[in-house]
Protein backbone atom coordinates (compact mmCIF):
# COMPACT_ATOMS: atom_id res chain seq x y z
CA UNK A 1 0.00 0.00 0.00
CA UNK A 2 1.41 3.38 -1.05
CA UNK A 3 1.45 5.77 1.92
CA UNK A 4 3.86 8.37 0.49
CA UNK A 5 3.27 11.82 1.91
CA UNK A 6 5.25 14.90 0.77
CA UNK A 7 3.16 17.43 2.68
CA UNK A 8 5.27 19.74 4.88
CA UNK A 9 4.23 22.60 7.17
CA UNK A 10 6.59 25.48 7.90
CA UNK A 11 5.84 27.49 11.06
CA UNK A 12 7.98 30.64 11.17
CA UNK A 13 7.25 34.31 11.76
CA UNK A 14 9.70 35.45 9.04
CA UNK A 15 8.32 35.63 5.45
CA UNK A 16 11.86 35.43 4.03
CA UNK A 17 12.35 32.05 5.69
CA UNK A 18 9.23 30.81 3.93
CA UNK A 19 10.61 32.00 0.59
CA UNK A 20 13.95 30.27 1.21
CA UNK A 21 12.26 26.97 2.18
CA UNK A 22 10.01 27.14 -0.86
CA UNK A 23 13.03 27.56 -3.17
CA UNK A 24 14.67 24.51 -1.57
CA UNK A 25 11.71 22.18 -1.20
CA UNK A 26 9.27 23.32 -3.91
CA UNK A 27 11.15 25.10 -6.75
CA UNK A 28 9.25 25.83 -9.98
CA UNK A 29 9.01 22.59 -11.95
CA UNK A 30 9.29 24.13 -15.42
CA UNK A 31 12.55 25.96 -14.70
CA UNK A 32 14.18 22.84 -13.29
CA UNK A 33 13.12 20.78 -16.27
CA UNK A 34 14.40 23.39 -18.76
CA UNK A 35 17.76 23.58 -16.97
CA UNK A 36 18.20 19.81 -17.09
CA UNK A 37 17.30 19.69 -20.75
CA UNK A 38 19.86 22.40 -21.60
CA UNK A 39 22.56 20.57 -19.67
CA UNK A 40 21.85 17.37 -21.54
CA UNK A 41 22.03 19.18 -24.89
CA UNK A 42 25.39 20.85 -24.11
CA UNK A 43 27.19 17.96 -22.45
CA UNK A 44 25.43 14.95 -23.92
CA UNK A 45 24.58 13.52 -20.53
CA UNK A 46 21.56 11.35 -19.89
CA UNK A 47 18.85 13.49 -18.41
CA UNK A 48 18.29 12.41 -14.79
CA UNK A 49 14.79 12.24 -13.44
CA UNK A 50 13.87 15.50 -11.76
CA UNK A 51 13.65 15.41 -7.97
CA UNK A 52 10.15 15.07 -6.61
CA UNK A 53 9.15 18.31 -4.95
CA UNK A 54 7.38 18.68 -1.64
CA UNK A 55 3.99 20.24 -1.01
CA UNK A 56 4.88 23.10 1.33
CA UNK A 57 2.31 24.92 3.45
CA UNK A 58 3.01 28.04 5.54
CA UNK A 59 1.98 29.28 8.98
CA UNK A 60 3.46 32.38 10.65
CA UNK A 61 2.49 31.71 14.27
CA UNK A 62 2.08 28.61 16.43
CA UNK A 63 -1.70 29.09 16.73
CA UNK A 64 -2.03 29.28 12.94
CA UNK A 65 0.13 26.15 12.58
CA UNK A 66 -2.07 24.23 15.01
CA UNK A 67 -5.19 25.27 13.11
CA UNK A 68 -3.70 24.03 9.83
CA UNK A 69 -2.68 20.70 11.37
CA UNK A 70 -6.18 20.17 12.76
CA UNK A 71 -7.77 21.12 9.43
CA UNK A 72 -5.47 18.74 7.54
CA UNK A 73 -6.46 15.88 9.84
CA UNK A 74 -10.16 16.58 9.38
CA UNK A 75 -9.65 16.63 5.60
CA UNK A 76 -7.78 13.34 5.71
CA UNK A 77 -4.62 14.95 4.33
CA UNK A 78 -2.22 15.06 7.27
CA UNK A 79 1.22 16.66 7.14
CA UNK A 80 4.16 14.28 7.21
CA UNK A 81 6.47 16.76 8.94
CA UNK A 82 6.84 20.35 10.12
CA UNK A 83 9.71 22.80 10.42
CA UNK A 84 9.05 24.97 13.50
CA UNK A 85 10.96 28.12 14.40
CA UNK A 86 12.05 28.39 18.02
CA UNK A 87 11.28 32.09 18.47
CA UNK A 88 8.04 33.53 17.09
CA UNK A 89 7.06 36.60 19.13
CA UNK A 90 4.51 37.58 20.25
CA UNK A 91 2.83 34.11 20.13
CA UNK A 92 3.89 30.67 21.29
CA UNK A 93 7.55 29.79 21.15
CA UNK A 94 8.77 26.72 19.32
CA UNK A 95 8.54 24.36 22.30
CA UNK A 96 4.95 25.36 23.05
CA UNK A 97 4.03 25.06 19.39
CA UNK A 98 5.59 21.59 19.10
CA UNK A 99 3.74 20.42 22.21
CA UNK A 100 0.40 21.64 20.81
CA UNK A 101 1.07 20.12 17.38
CA UNK A 102 1.87 16.74 18.90
CA UNK A 103 -1.30 16.86 20.95
CA UNK A 104 -3.24 17.24 17.70
CA UNK A 105 -1.15 14.76 15.64
CA UNK A 106 1.30 12.51 17.55
CA UNK A 107 2.62 11.06 14.27
CA UNK A 108 3.85 14.41 12.93
CA UNK A 109 7.63 14.50 12.38
CA UNK A 110 9.09 17.82 13.61
CA UNK A 111 12.35 19.75 13.17
CA UNK A 112 13.08 22.70 15.42
CA UNK A 113 14.79 25.59 13.66
CA UNK A 114 16.90 27.54 16.13
CA UNK A 115 19.81 30.00 16.35
CA UNK A 116 22.62 29.70 18.84
CA UNK A 117 21.18 32.60 20.76
CA UNK A 118 17.91 30.73 21.42
CA UNK A 119 17.15 28.65 24.50
CA UNK A 120 19.60 25.83 25.21
CA UNK A 121 18.75 22.59 23.35
CA UNK A 122 18.73 20.53 26.56
CA UNK A 123 16.10 22.86 28.00
CA UNK A 124 13.90 22.41 24.95
CA UNK A 125 14.17 18.64 25.13
CA UNK A 126 13.34 18.67 28.83
CA UNK A 127 10.26 20.81 28.24
CA UNK A 128 8.99 18.50 25.51
CA UNK A 129 10.20 15.21 27.03
CA UNK A 130 11.03 13.99 23.51
CA UNK A 131 14.73 13.21 23.25
CA UNK A 132 14.21 10.52 20.60
CA UNK A 133 11.54 12.28 18.53
CA UNK A 134 12.86 15.77 17.85
CA UNK A 135 15.53 17.00 15.44
CA UNK A 136 17.25 20.39 15.43
CA UNK A 137 18.27 22.55 12.48
CA UNK A 138 20.74 25.28 13.36
CA UNK A 139 20.51 28.66 11.68
CA UNK A 140 21.86 29.62 9.24
CA UNK A 141 20.92 26.30 7.66
CA UNK A 142 22.34 24.56 4.61
CA UNK A 143 20.03 23.91 1.64
CA UNK A 144 21.18 20.31 1.23
CA UNK A 145 20.65 19.65 4.95
CA UNK A 146 17.10 21.02 4.73
CA UNK A 147 16.24 18.79 1.78
CA UNK A 148 17.88 15.76 3.39
CA UNK A 149 15.86 16.27 6.56
CA UNK A 150 12.68 16.62 4.50
CA UNK A 151 13.40 13.45 2.54
CA UNK A 152 14.38 11.46 5.61
CA UNK A 153 11.46 12.51 7.81
CA UNK A 154 8.77 12.15 5.15
CA UNK A 155 10.17 8.68 4.44
CA UNK A 156 10.13 7.95 8.18
CA UNK A 157 6.49 9.06 8.36
CA UNK A 158 5.63 6.71 5.45
CA UNK A 159 7.48 3.82 7.07
CA UNK A 160 5.70 4.50 10.35
CA UNK A 161 2.35 4.42 8.56
CA UNK A 162 3.26 1.21 6.76
CA UNK A 163 4.31 -0.37 10.05
CA UNK A 164 1.05 0.74 11.68
CA UNK A 165 -0.97 -0.70 8.78
CA UNK A 166 1.03 -3.91 8.93
CA UNK A 167 0.47 -4.14 12.69
CA UNK A 168 -3.26 -3.54 12.16
CA UNK A 169 -3.37 -6.31 9.57
CA UNK A 170 -1.45 -8.59 11.92
CA UNK A 171 -3.84 -7.76 14.75
CA UNK A 172 -6.81 -8.45 12.49
CA UNK A 173 -5.23 -11.72 11.41
CA UNK A 174 -4.51 -12.65 15.03
CA UNK A 175 -8.07 -11.79 16.03
CA UNK A 176 -9.48 -13.81 13.14
CA UNK A 177 -7.22 -16.73 14.00
CA UNK A 178 -8.14 -16.42 17.65
CA UNK A 179 -11.82 -16.38 16.73
CA UNK A 180 -11.41 -19.49 14.58
CA UNK A 181 -9.53 -21.26 17.36
CA UNK A 182 -12.20 -20.20 19.86
CA UNK A 183 -14.94 -21.46 17.53
CA UNK A 184 -13.05 -24.71 17.03
CA UNK A 185 -12.59 -25.11 20.79
CA UNK A 186 -16.27 -24.42 21.36
CA UNK A 187 -17.24 -26.94 18.69
CA UNK A 188 -14.81 -29.44 20.23
CA UNK A 189 -16.27 -28.90 23.70
CA UNK A 190 -19.77 -29.36 22.32
CA UNK A 191 -18.71 -32.53 20.50
CA UNK A 192 -17.03 -33.90 23.63
CA UNK A 193 -20.14 -33.15 25.69
CA UNK A 194 -22.35 -34.79 23.06
CA UNK A 195 -20.09 -37.84 22.93
CA UNK A 196 -20.14 -38.14 26.70
CA UNK A 197 -23.92 -37.90 26.62
CA UNK A 198 -24.14 -40.55 23.89
CA UNK A 199 -21.65 -42.78 25.70
CA UNK A 200 -23.70 -42.44 28.87
CA UNK A 201 -26.85 -43.37 26.96
CA UNK A 202 -25.06 -46.31 25.35
CA UNK A 203 -23.79 -47.58 28.70
CA UNK A 204 -27.26 -47.13 30.19
CA UNK A 205 -28.85 -48.95 27.26
CA UNK A 206 -26.41 -51.84 27.51
CA UNK A 207 -26.94 -52.00 31.27
CA UNK A 208 -30.71 -52.00 30.82
CA UNK A 209 -30.52 -54.61 28.08
CA UNK A 210 -28.55 -57.05 30.22
CA UNK A 211 -30.66 -56.42 33.30
CA UNK A 212 -33.77 -56.63 31.14
CA UNK A 213 -32.89 -60.17 30.09
CA UNK A 214 -32.37 -61.08 33.74
CA UNK A 215 -35.59 -59.37 34.73
CA UNK A 216 -37.54 -61.23 32.07
CA UNK A 217 -36.35 -64.57 33.41
CA UNK A 218 -36.93 -63.61 37.04
CA UNK A 219 -40.40 -62.26 36.23
CA UNK A 220 -41.31 -65.46 34.42
CA UNK A 221 -40.04 -67.71 37.23
CA UNK A 222 -41.76 -65.69 39.97
CA UNK A 223 -45.00 -65.09 38.11
CA UNK A 224 -46.02 -68.75 38.04
CA UNK A 225 -45.75 -69.48 41.80
CA UNK A 226 -47.25 -66.08 42.60
CA UNK A 227 -50.23 -66.99 40.41
CA UNK A 228 -51.14 -70.15 42.24
CA UNK A 229 -50.25 -68.67 45.65
CA UNK A 230 -52.67 -65.83 44.96
CA UNK A 231 -55.33 -68.27 43.77
CA UNK A 232 -54.81 -70.55 46.78
CA UNK A 233 -54.90 -67.56 49.07
CA UNK A 234 -58.32 -66.56 47.80
CA UNK A 235 -59.50 -70.12 48.35
CA UNK A 236 -57.99 -70.17 51.84
CA UNK A 237 -59.73 -66.90 52.64
CA UNK A 238 -63.02 -68.48 51.61
CA UNK A 239 -62.29 -71.58 53.71
CA UNK A 240 -61.53 -69.47 56.78
CA UNK A 241 -64.85 -67.73 56.38
CA UNK A 242 -66.63 -71.05 56.39
CA UNK A 243 -64.57 -72.26 59.34
CA UNK A 244 -65.34 -69.16 61.40
CA UNK A 245 -69.02 -69.65 60.56
CA UNK A 246 -68.93 -73.23 61.95
CA UNK A 247 -67.03 -72.06 65.03
CA UNK A 248 -69.70 -69.47 65.62
CA UNK A 249 -72.38 -72.21 65.53
CA UNK A 250 -70.42 -74.30 68.01
CA UNK A 251 -70.04 -71.31 70.32
CA UNK A 252 -73.77 -70.71 70.19
CA UNK A 253 -74.49 -74.35 71.07
CA UNK A 254 -71.89 -74.56 73.80
CA UNK A 255 -74.15 -73.55 76.77
CA UNK A 256 -76.69 -76.27 75.93
CA UNK A 257 -74.17 -79.05 75.75
CA UNK A 258 -74.31 -81.85 78.37
CA UNK A 259 -72.75 -82.93 80.53
CA UNK A 260 -71.57 -79.58 81.89
CA UNK A 261 -68.01 -80.89 82.13
CA UNK A 262 -67.81 -81.03 78.31
CA UNK A 263 -68.98 -77.44 78.00
CA UNK A 264 -66.48 -76.36 80.65
CA UNK A 265 -63.68 -78.16 78.82
CA UNK A 266 -64.55 -76.47 75.55
CA UNK A 267 -64.63 -73.08 77.26
CA UNK A 268 -61.22 -73.75 78.80
CA UNK A 269 -59.79 -74.84 75.45
CA UNK A 270 -61.22 -71.76 73.72
CA UNK A 271 -59.61 -69.56 76.34
CA UNK A 272 -56.25 -71.34 76.08
CA UNK A 273 -56.16 -71.06 72.28
CA UNK A 274 -57.40 -67.42 72.38
CA UNK A 275 -60.10 -68.23 69.87
CA UNK A 276 -61.75 -64.84 70.21
CA UNK A 277 -58.45 -63.08 69.49
CA UNK A 278 -57.77 -65.34 66.51
CA UNK A 279 -61.17 -64.54 65.05
CA UNK A 280 -60.24 -60.85 65.17
CA UNK A 281 -56.59 -61.17 64.14
CA UNK A 282 -56.74 -63.76 61.33
CA UNK A 283 -58.79 -61.55 58.92
CA UNK A 284 -56.26 -58.75 59.39
CA UNK A 285 -53.36 -61.11 58.73
CA UNK A 286 -55.10 -62.42 55.67
CA UNK A 287 -55.74 -58.89 54.39
CA UNK A 288 -52.12 -57.81 54.90
CA UNK A 289 -50.81 -60.99 53.32
CA UNK A 290 -53.10 -60.46 50.36
CA UNK A 291 -51.83 -56.91 49.95
CA UNK A 292 -48.25 -58.19 50.10
CA UNK A 293 -48.94 -60.76 47.41
CA UNK A 294 -50.62 -58.09 45.29
CA UNK A 295 -47.54 -55.90 45.70
CA UNK A 296 -45.26 -58.74 44.64
CA UNK A 297 -47.46 -59.24 41.57
CA UNK A 298 -47.18 -55.53 40.78
CA UNK A 299 -43.39 -55.73 41.05
CA UNK A 300 -43.35 -58.74 38.76
CA UNK A 301 -45.52 -56.85 36.29
CA UNK A 302 -43.09 -53.93 36.45
CA UNK A 303 -40.27 -56.36 35.76
CA UNK A 304 -42.16 -57.71 32.77
CA UNK A 305 -42.83 -54.21 31.50
CA UNK A 306 -39.22 -53.27 32.12
CA UNK A 307 -37.95 -56.28 30.20
CA UNK A 308 -40.53 -55.52 27.48
CA UNK A 309 -41.57 -59.12 27.11
CA UNK A 310 -45.19 -58.01 26.64
CA UNK A 311 -44.92 -55.92 23.49
CA UNK A 312 -47.99 -56.87 21.55
CA UNK A 313 -49.22 -53.28 21.40
CA UNK A 314 -49.49 -51.57 18.03
CA UNK A 315 -47.84 -48.30 17.14
CA UNK A 316 -50.33 -45.58 16.41
CA UNK A 317 -50.65 -41.84 16.13
CA UNK A 318 -51.80 -40.26 19.35
CA UNK A 319 -52.26 -36.86 20.94
CA UNK A 320 -49.58 -36.21 23.52
CA UNK A 321 -51.79 -33.70 25.32
CA UNK A 322 -54.69 -36.12 25.52
CA UNK A 323 -52.43 -38.80 26.97
CA UNK A 324 -51.03 -36.41 29.58
CA UNK A 325 -54.51 -35.23 30.58
CA UNK A 326 -55.83 -38.79 30.99
CA UNK A 327 -52.77 -39.78 33.01
CA UNK A 328 -53.21 -36.78 35.30
CA UNK A 329 -56.75 -37.91 35.97
CA UNK A 330 -55.49 -41.37 36.96
CA UNK A 331 -52.87 -40.05 39.40
CA UNK A 332 -55.00 -37.21 40.74
CA UNK A 333 -55.22 -38.82 44.21
CA UNK A 334 -51.41 -38.96 44.41
CA UNK A 335 -50.98 -35.31 43.50
CA UNK A 336 -53.94 -33.27 44.70
CA UNK A 337 -52.84 -32.96 48.34
CA UNK A 338 -49.17 -32.30 47.58
CA UNK A 339 -48.89 -29.96 44.61
CA UNK A 340 -50.69 -27.79 42.10
CA UNK A 341 -50.40 -28.96 38.50
CA UNK A 342 -49.74 -26.24 35.92
CA UNK A 343 -50.04 -27.00 32.21
CA UNK A 344 -47.99 -25.03 29.71
CA UNK A 345 -48.85 -26.75 26.46
CA UNK A 346 -47.32 -25.72 23.16
CA UNK A 347 -48.17 -26.68 19.59
CA UNK A 348 -47.44 -30.40 19.27
CA UNK A 349 -48.45 -32.66 16.35
CA UNK A 350 -49.70 -36.17 16.90
CA UNK A 351 -46.81 -38.56 17.48
CA UNK A 352 -46.43 -42.16 16.39
CA UNK A 353 -45.97 -44.17 19.58
CA UNK A 354 -47.25 -46.82 21.94
CA UNK A 355 -49.69 -44.55 23.80
CA UNK A 356 -50.08 -46.65 26.95
CA UNK A 357 -46.32 -46.81 27.41
CA UNK A 358 -45.90 -43.05 26.93
CA UNK A 359 -48.69 -42.56 29.47
CA UNK A 360 -46.77 -44.79 31.86
CA UNK A 361 -43.71 -42.55 31.48
CA UNK A 362 -45.85 -39.50 32.26
CA UNK A 363 -47.37 -41.26 35.26
CA UNK A 364 -43.97 -42.25 36.69
CA UNK A 365 -42.55 -38.75 36.31
CA UNK A 366 -45.61 -37.02 37.79
CA UNK A 367 -45.86 -39.44 40.74
CA UNK A 368 -42.14 -39.04 41.44
CA UNK A 369 -42.56 -35.26 41.30
CA UNK A 370 -45.40 -35.46 43.83
CA UNK A 371 -43.31 -37.68 46.13
CA UNK A 372 -40.43 -35.18 45.95
CA UNK A 373 -42.49 -32.44 47.60
CA UNK A 374 -41.65 -31.39 51.14
CA UNK A 375 -44.06 -30.44 53.90
CA UNK A 376 -45.16 -27.33 52.00
CA UNK A 377 -47.44 -27.56 48.99
CA UNK A 378 -45.46 -27.40 45.76
CA UNK A 379 -46.01 -27.00 42.04
CA UNK A 380 -45.67 -29.45 39.15
CA UNK A 381 -45.40 -27.80 35.74
CA UNK A 382 -45.95 -29.83 32.58
CA UNK A 383 -44.69 -28.21 29.38
CA UNK A 384 -44.86 -29.45 25.79
CA UNK A 385 -43.47 -28.33 22.48
CA UNK A 386 -42.05 -29.41 19.15
CA UNK A 387 -38.78 -28.75 17.34
CA UNK A 388 -38.45 -29.95 13.77
CA UNK A 389 -39.31 -33.64 13.59
CA UNK A 390 -39.26 -34.08 17.36
CA UNK A 391 -41.82 -33.48 20.10
CA UNK A 392 -41.00 -33.05 23.76
CA UNK A 393 -42.60 -32.75 27.16
CA UNK A 394 -41.21 -31.70 30.53
CA UNK A 395 -42.27 -32.50 34.08
CA UNK A 396 -40.78 -29.88 36.42
CA UNK A 397 -41.32 -29.85 40.18
CA UNK A 398 -40.41 -27.56 43.05
CA UNK A 399 -39.44 -30.44 45.31
CA UNK A 400 -36.31 -31.36 47.21
CA UNK A 401 -34.14 -32.06 44.15
CA UNK A 402 -31.77 -34.95 43.49
CA UNK A 403 -28.30 -35.06 45.10
CA UNK A 404 -25.56 -34.71 42.45
CA UNK A 405 -24.01 -38.02 43.46
CA UNK A 406 -27.30 -39.79 42.63
CA UNK A 407 -27.95 -38.22 39.21
CA UNK A 408 -25.90 -40.86 37.39
CA UNK A 409 -27.84 -43.70 39.07
CA UNK A 410 -31.46 -42.62 38.94
CA UNK A 411 -32.17 -44.75 35.85
CA UNK A 412 -30.55 -47.86 37.33
CA UNK A 413 -33.05 -50.64 38.07
CA UNK A 414 -33.96 -50.97 41.76
CA UNK A 415 -32.15 -47.75 42.69
CA UNK A 416 -34.37 -45.55 44.86
CA UNK A 417 -33.93 -42.86 47.48
CA UNK A 418 -37.38 -43.50 48.92
CA UNK A 419 -37.77 -45.24 52.30
CA UNK A 420 -37.92 -49.02 52.32
CA UNK A 421 -41.31 -50.19 51.16
CA UNK A 422 -42.16 -46.87 49.47
CA UNK A 423 -40.66 -47.54 46.06
CA UNK A 424 -39.32 -50.38 43.91
CA UNK A 425 -36.72 -48.37 41.99
CA UNK A 426 -38.16 -49.53 38.67
CA UNK A 427 -40.22 -46.48 37.67
CA UNK A 428 -37.45 -44.40 36.08
CA UNK A 429 -35.73 -47.50 34.67
CA UNK A 430 -38.97 -48.51 33.01
CA UNK A 431 -39.46 -44.96 31.71
CA UNK A 432 -35.94 -44.90 30.33
CA UNK A 433 -36.48 -48.19 28.53
CA UNK A 434 -39.77 -46.99 27.02
CA UNK A 435 -38.17 -43.77 25.76
CA UNK A 436 -35.25 -45.72 24.29
CA UNK A 437 -37.72 -48.04 22.59
CA UNK A 438 -39.29 -44.97 20.97
CA UNK A 439 -35.83 -43.84 19.76
CA UNK A 440 -36.04 -40.79 22.01
CA UNK A 441 -34.08 -39.51 24.95
CA UNK A 442 -34.78 -38.46 28.52
CA UNK A 443 -32.71 -35.76 30.25
CA UNK A 444 -32.75 -34.53 33.82
CA UNK A 445 -31.73 -31.26 35.44
CA UNK A 446 -31.90 -30.97 39.22
CA UNK A 447 -30.81 -28.62 41.99
CA UNK A 448 -30.96 -29.48 45.64
CA UNK A 449 -33.73 -27.62 47.43
CA UNK A 450 -35.09 -26.09 44.21
CA UNK A 451 -36.55 -28.95 42.24
CA UNK A 452 -36.07 -31.27 39.29
CA UNK A 453 -36.99 -31.15 35.61
CA UNK A 454 -37.28 -34.24 33.43
CA UNK A 455 -37.40 -33.62 29.67
CA UNK A 456 -38.52 -36.37 27.30
CA UNK A 457 -37.82 -35.92 23.58
CA UNK A 458 -39.60 -38.22 21.11
CA UNK A 459 -39.56 -38.46 17.31
CA UNK A 460 -42.86 -37.47 15.74
CA UNK A 461 -42.71 -40.36 13.27
CA UNK A 462 -41.19 -43.84 13.36
CA UNK A 463 -40.01 -45.78 10.34
CA UNK A 464 -41.69 -49.13 9.77
CA UNK A 465 -38.58 -51.08 10.70
CA UNK A 466 -38.26 -49.09 13.92
CA UNK A 467 -41.89 -49.67 14.80
CA UNK A 468 -41.39 -53.40 14.40
CA UNK A 469 -38.62 -53.53 16.98
CA UNK A 470 -39.52 -55.09 20.38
Amino acid sequence: MNVANRRILLVDDMPTIHEDFRKILAPPTTASAALLAAKAALFGDDTPAPAVNFELDSAFQGQEGLAKVEASLQAGLPYAMAFVDMRMPPGWDGAETVARLWQADPKLQIVICTAYSDSPWEEVLERLDARDRLLILKKPFDNIEVRQLANALTAKWALTQQAALHIDRLEDAVQERTRKISDANEALRAEIAERKHLEGQLVQSEKLASIGQLAAGVAHEINNPIGYIFSNFNTLDSYLGDLFEVLGAYEAAEPSMAPPSVAAGLATLRAQRQLDFLKEDVPGLMRESKEGIARVRAIVQDLKDFSRVDSAQEWQRASLHQGIDSTLNVVASEVRYKADVVKEYGQVPEIECLPSQINQVVMNLVVNAAHAMGPERGRITIRTGAEGDQAWFEVADTGCGIPPENLSRIFDPFFTTKPIGKGTGLGLSLSYGIVQKHRGRIDVCSERGRGTTFRVVLPVRHAAEEAALP
